[in-house]
């Protein structure tokens, strides 16, 4: 197949690649392969209109101009995704496109610029890639779980005192923005803390629903704990981003009582499949408790490009 890659131009092509990533999730049965279009969108709305990531992706095209493969940083640099369509899979591909992110998506360390690239366990065609380009893994990967909605669905119970029930209005956003900011800041300074103004970017996004949004409201009034669910009725699968818990208020089953709401709000609405993902060990016994025993390994595969 002869395909020729560009860097994304336009609002356009930000369409056309979640188009793209639909295609290729159904094409994959669902599996994360690539990236589930929750995952794009909270990268594309959030992580590069708030955290002022690098909005640069890359595409390869056929000569008709159909999306065959989409490069991303979802850090903005030092790491790469690489979404393949199934059909158009084939280790020239992978190369050309490690290739491309060592160009365009390395970043800067004390030895010289560094790139990670997942690969999923199993996954012989791009860990022989990897691996004949001189990468190497380490101890640092996703744990990607899937729940298939048509089985059991977990349970959390709520703690006394407690609500679980979907973000309220505008009025709540300065309350559900600081939850976030102890979460996942609990050790930095309160002067560092920047606003509310952020939530509006995450709003914005084009799966998200506020039904899906969904908080625990401490006895007190405030948020204590919260996660957003994307929903993608187009292909019937949602995707976690984020969760948190305040510290005040962990270690109370809040965490699942509001990923246990979403998920049966997410089956209700008929939806298929759900993923969640992390690296952090605290998270990962969380999301284990949530997304069930369909458990796949994404491994860091890195190198120094120096060396």
């Amino acid at each position: 197949m002869n395909l020729s890659m560009r860097k994304c131009r336009d609002e356009e092509d930000i369409w056309r690649t979640r188009g793209f990533l639909r295609e290729a999730y159904l094409a994959n049965d669902r599996r994360e392969i690539s990236w589930p279009l929750g995952r794009f969108d909270y990268w594309r709305w959030h992580m590069v209109n708030t955290c002022d990531q690098s909005p640069d992706f890359f595409l390869w095209e056929t000569a008709k101009g159909e999306i065959a493969a989409v490069l991303i940083s979802e850090s903005g640099g030092g790491d790469a995704f690489l979404n393949v369509h199934p059909d158009a899979r084939t280790a020239a591909l992978e190369e050309e496109m490690v290739a491309a992110a060592e160009k365009h998506l390395a970043s800067p360390s004390p030895r010289g610029p560094a790139l990670i690239v997942p690969a999923r366990e199993g996954d012989t065609l791009r860990e022989g890639v990897l691996a004949a380009r001189g990468y190497k893994t380490f101890d640092h990967w996703e744990d990607q779980r899937r729940l298939v909605l048509s089985g059991p669905l977990p349970e959390g119970p709520v703690p006394d005192g407690y609500t679980v029930r979907s973000l309220s209005g505008p009025e709540e956003i300065p309350s559900r923005s600081w939850a976030s900011w102890r979460a996942f800041h609990p050790d930095d300074p309160d002067e560092a803390y920047q606003g509310p103004d952020w939530y509006a970017n995450i709003q914005r996004a084009p799966l998200y629903r506020r039904d899906l949004d969904i908080v625990a409201i401490a006895p007190s009034g405030e948020v204590a704990a919260f996660c957003t669910l994307w929903y993608d009725d187009a292909t019937r699968s949602g995707y976690f981003a984020p969760v948190g818990t305040s510290p005040e208020h962990q270690h109370r089953g809040l965490g699942r009582a509001v990923m246990a709401e979403a998920v049966r709000r997410l089956a209700d609405m008929g939806a298929v499949t759900m993923h969640i993902g992390g690296y952090d060990p605290i998270p990962k016994k969380l999301y284990a408790s949530i997304g069930g025993p369909n458990l796949v390994r994404s491994m860091s595969w890195g190198k120094y490009l120096a060396e």
